[in-house]
């Protein structure tokens, strides 16, 4: 590897470096030679221009071909910070309080929505109380040049109270300063902004505009970029609205899947049967099951194409699934001379050969809100886990 004079190792040896160190050795080897806080103030600069140049793979081959030197020519100077501590934010990534500090905060919000909202898409109408910067004054506060440092605060921000939590025993306990409001800051009272009183914002209302696309979802963040509070000196948060599901009374929706159940007679679950499904963009659906395809109690059954829109896709749709419940007669429904006609067309009974040492016993209804029932059910709860059936699907 070619060298650019005898400088060009100085970056690597002040540091204990190897010129094949990695990214993560070089971070390593720098912040773990962090000094006293007194020497680090003046070290700092020194280790935040060796990370620079070494961190950075171009850099770090200019500086190996041509030492600092080349550095300089190549325009790299060291990093502008405004506190030492700035540098950890740089090693310890996010961009951390300098990026932090540019930037207000973001606001969020929830919309309610509909199924049919996320089905068909919809745009509603949002109302914001925001902070914007006072136009009198230019986010001054008054006159220009009349902010001065906070008497309060003496410029720092915060305030410091002592109070006594027993016999000779206080507490230290540090605020926002509420004259400042943290600023470290203020317009002298007589000079103020009419307009915001020396806040340097004002409230103002906005209505904005929130498009819910087809296939969003639950939980969804739609994002505003820029249009949270507006404060002096800081690039304004973004409003980032969520979109909060209400139940909906027919349908329950799984990813792209919508799921319903439907209740059909003995007679419809036997003999099969046309229903009709009432579509979320008001389309009717007529399915049909055929005579002699017998349909359980609880069996599913789909419709494909027929689900949720895919989000940016809403051509593409999921499945919709049917559960079916059946409904059996009440007691008695039929005449006793007629069940034997029944019985004739129905499955041949299970026989059992009853024996003497077999006892006999009364079968009774049973009702579960009985107190020995609330007290021993889970001896009588059926397993959850079991086989469920499958889904068989119809063709829109």
């Amino acid at each position: 590897m070619a060298r650019g004079g005898g400088q060009s190792w100085i970056l690597w040896t002040s540091w204990g470096l190897k010129p094949s160190a990695s990214p993560e050795e070089i971070q390593e080897g720098l912040t773990g030679r962090l000094p006293s806080l007194s020497l680090f103030i003046l070290k700092f600069k020194l280790i935040s221009q060796a990370y620079e140049v070494l961190s950075d793979p171009k850099k770090r081959d200019i500086y190996d071909q041509g030492g600092e030197q080349a550095i300089k020519e190549g325009g790299s100077g060291s990093p502008s910070f405004s506190s030492p501590m700035d540098i950890f934010d740089m090693f310890f990534g996010g961009g951390g309080r300098m990026a932090r500090e540019r930037r207000g905060k973001n606001v969020v919000h929830q919309l309610s929505v509909t199924l049919e909202d996320l089905y068909n898409g919809v745009t509603k109408k949002l109302a914001l109380q925001k902070n914007v910067i006072c136009e009198k004054c230019e986010g001054v506060g008054g006159k220009k040049g009349s902010v001065e440092k906070c008497p309060l605060c003496k410029g720092r921000g915060m305030q410091i109270h002592i109070q006594q939590i027993g016999p000779g025993v206080v507490q230290q306990i540090q605020t926002v300063c509420i004259e400042c409001k943290g600023q470290g800051e203020r317009v002298n009272p007589k000079d103020r902004c009419e307009s915001c009183s020396g806040a340097k914002v004002i409230r103002e209302k906005k209505i904005i505009e929130v498009h819910v696309e087809k296939g969003m979802k639950d939980g969804q963040k739609i994002l505003f970029h820029g249009e949270g509070d507006q404060e002096p000196e800081l690039e304004p948060g973004d409003v980032i609205t969520v979109l909060d599901q209400k139940d909906h009374s027919v349908f329950q929706r799984r990813g792209h899947d919508l799921i319903t159940k439907m209740k059909i007679q003995l007679s419809e679950a036997l003999c099969g049967f046309k229903k009709t499904i009432k579509t979320l963009d008001d389309r009717i659906l007529v399915i049909t099951s055929k005579s002699g395809e017998v349909i359980k109690h609880g069996d599913l059954r789909c419709v494909r194409n027929e689900g949720m829109p895919i989000y940016k896709a809403p051509l593409e749709k999921g499945t919709l699934i049917i559960q079916f419940l059946v409904i059996f007669p009440e007691k008695h429904w039929l005449p006793v001379d007629k069940l034997p006609q029944l019985e004739a067309l129905l499955p041949p009974r299970q026989k059992v050969r009853v024996t003497d040492d077999m006892d006999q016993v009364e079968l009774k209804e049973f009702n579960p809100s009985e107190q020995n029932w609330r007290q021993h059910r889970e001896a009588y709860e059926e397993d959850d886990d079991g086989p469920r059936a499958g889904v068989q699907c119809q063709t829109a």
